[in-house]
């Protein structure tokens, strides 16, 4: 019933156009933005960097290791991308909100570039992505610590490498001692069998990466911005490289990404009665986005990897919204969504004299 005298009442007031406002001058109105939507694709590449050992080349005659790499390797691999949006200042789309006597506009509340979030109402709260922490890493382990005497005293290599071929096998055969409780010296309770067990699994981990190299693993985060403007079909995104990661543009050492934007012409609904039905004479007044619905599709060279559909300013039309709203007649609350600058709520009371 509410809804229906609230439109009556803006119908027989007929619509009014906003009288010119001089831009410059503050005390006459705010200034505000609208945005537009942009994506950010975020992406987590692993780097493998792997480390011969010292006895590598002894690792099949000892330790009956096969195919150890004997040179250093560096490598790159892409193990997540995730995608969300934002909303950013359009410059094109700059308006003056009328804050005289003859207007019922509380509060204005803008971010910090000037984009309007909310009129008369708590703006909507932004998710922002957690940011990324890498994991911490193990503390490296020096093989040459866990050596025992004879090792560090052999007048060569191949000798240092039996020795410690030796040493790994020792402390296999005590670990399984301990295991099956046949040990010559069996701890006394559980945690010390725990604590002897730990030790001697670290010992055998530092002297084995003496023959088969360290492997290490680091996860870096990249995020790259794009704003869909128009239709496109396989525009670059990034180009990414097995051996170099993240690459330049314009480096053909990287193998392409691309993204195709489709316009799915469809765009959110407002009552019309809302809306202003003359063409506004300049920038004063509220205006909302209607943001159209694309679908962005992300490929890996020609592999098609992900759609992601979503509502984006620039692909919609901008609407002023009847004068008459945010007049002396009515209280009227107005939040936007922060990405799109669509009118999330849009609630208009009579005020009762």
């Amino acid at each position: 019933m509410k809804k229906l005298l609230l439109a009556s009442a803006l119908l027989m007031a007929g619509v009014h156009v906003a009288s010119a406002q001089n831009l410059k001058k503050a005390e006459e109105g705010t200034s505000y933005y609208l945005p537009r939507t942009e994506m950010r694709f975020t992406v987590q590449v692993e780097k493998t960097s792997y480390t011969p050992g010292e006895f590598a080349v002894y690792a099949e005659k000892y330790m009956k290791l096969q195919n150890v790499k004997m040179q250093p390797a560096v490598s790159y691999r892409i193990i997540n991308i995730k995608v969300n949006t934002v909303g950013e200042r359009d410059t094109a789309k700059y308006y003056m909100a009328p804050t005289d006597g003859k207007h019922n506009i509380q509060k204005l509340q803008l971010d910090d570039n000037g984009v309007l979030l909310a009129i008369n109402a708590t703006p909507k709260e932004v998710s922002r992505p957690k940011p990324f922490v890498p994991a911490a890493k193990p503390k490296a382990l020096n093989p040459h610590d866990y050596m025992n005497e004879d090792i560090l005293s052999a007048g060569s290599s191949a000798k240092m490498a039996e020795l410690s071929a030796v040493e790994i096998y020792d402390i296999r055969d005590s670990k399984s001692a301990l295991s099956k409780g046949q040990a010559d010296f069996m701890p006394k309770d559980g945690e010390q069998l725990k604590l002897m067990l730990g030790n001697l699994d670290t010992q055998e981990r530092a002297l084995m990466q003496l023959f088969s190299g360290v492997t290490t693993k680091d996860t870096t985060e990249t995020v790259i911005s794009f704003v869909p403007v128009k239709e496109v079909n396989k525009q670059l995104l990034f180009r990414f490289s097995k051996w170099m990661g993240m690459t330049d543009a314009d480096d053909l050492g990287g193998s392409p990404y691309y993204v195709s934007v489709a316009d799915k012409h469809l765009t959110p609904s407002i009552q019309d009665y809302m809306l202003t039905t003359k063409k506004p004479k300049d920038n004063s007044g509220i205006y909302v986005n209607l943001p159209g619905k694309i679908a962005v599709t992300l490929f890996a060279g020609n592999k098609q990897q992900a759609t992601y559909e979503l509502y984006a300013a620039q692909f919609g039309k901008t609407e002023q919204l009847n004068d008459e709203l945010f007049g002396r007649k009515f209280d009227t609350q107005l939040v936007l969504n922060p990405v799109t600058g669509s009118a999330e709520l849009l609630k208009a009371d009579i005020i009762k004299k």
